[in-house]
């Protein structure tokens, strides 16, 4: 087994000098670089290319005969087990626009579970991170899930998807519920952001469908080694490549009563 708190060490030095170039890049970006994926407003840059190769290069040195499972095609079959599924600029609207937040997202599986998680928000320049058996930090201090115990006391945030909108009038019923009982929600345009402030006590849940693995990997990691649950829809498992995922602290549970009161399965 391979030292982890030094492979979250050396990815997170990768991570930042990844940063470093997206930061330098959204000062000086040409939106006419801008492309389009899947859907019209699903958006890709030359930024995320290039942060993924530079991701890719320098995460194989530090773990050589790792896979990986990358947004923007990343797709090399593991050789020792070990497995990063990176999300090299989560948040591209938001990037394109110049608004925050945008991150980086990096998380490590070995043997299909999870036992590094990163998420560099590179606004603010916080670098959440953690390993199997460790605790969780924001840059260098140690965080927690938020102490809120009920949903009327709680802040949510939530995403709508590039895909899949056939679903929306239903989802949209249930943000009016968590609206009439809860402090609030928001949406700040990138999932592995939102996840980091669940773990990090800002928010007290998050919730949204239509996800990739890339999207939660690292962030749904860091809400339970937090002291976080994260559940599918269903309240099982399948979060990471089901695509539906409800992460929380102990509002979780109330939190999925409202999604399933509405939710078509």
């Amino acid at each position: 087994m391979v030292d982890l708190s030094l492979i979250e060490s050396e990815a997170i030095e990768a991570c930042l000098e990844v940063g470093r170039f997206i930061r330098y890049e959204s000062e000086n970006f040409d939106r006419s670089h801008i492309e389009q994926k899947n859907s019209f407003n699903n958006l890709v840059s030359y930024v995320d290319k290039e942060s993924e190769k530079k991701l890719v290069k320098a995460l194989s040195a530090i773990l050589p005969g790792s896979g990986f499972l990358g947004e923007e095609g990343a797709n090399i079959k593991s050789e020792n087990g070990y497995q990063w599924i990176i999300d090299p600029l989560d948040g591209t609207t938001n990037f394109t626009h110049g608004f925050p937040p945008f991150a980086i997202s990096v998380g490590l599986q070995f043997q299909d579970k999870m036992v590094v998680g990163i998420v560099h928000e590179i606004g603010k320049w916080e670098c959440f991170h953690s390993h199997q058996g460790g605790s969780v930090f924001c840059n260098e201090t140690e965080i927690k899930i938020s102490g809120v115990k009920t949903l009327d006391e709680a802040l949510l945030a939530t995403g709508f998807p590039y895909h899949g909108l056939g679903k929306t009038d239903e989802y949209l019923e249930i943000i009016k519920l968590f609206l009439r009982q809860t402090h609030g929600i928001r949406r700040l345009g990138s999932a592995a952001t939102d996840l980091a402030y669940v773990a990090c006590g800002r928010l007290d849940g998050f919730f949204e469908y239509n996800l990739n693995a890339w999207d939660v990997a690292a962030g749904a990691f860091l809400v339970q080694q937090a002291g976080g649950t994260v559940t599918d829809f269903k309240a099982g498992n399948n979060f990471l490549f089901g695509g539906e995922l409800c992460a929380g602290n102990a509002v979780q549970g109330e939190m999925l009563k409202v999604i399933q009161q509405l939710w078509r399965f």
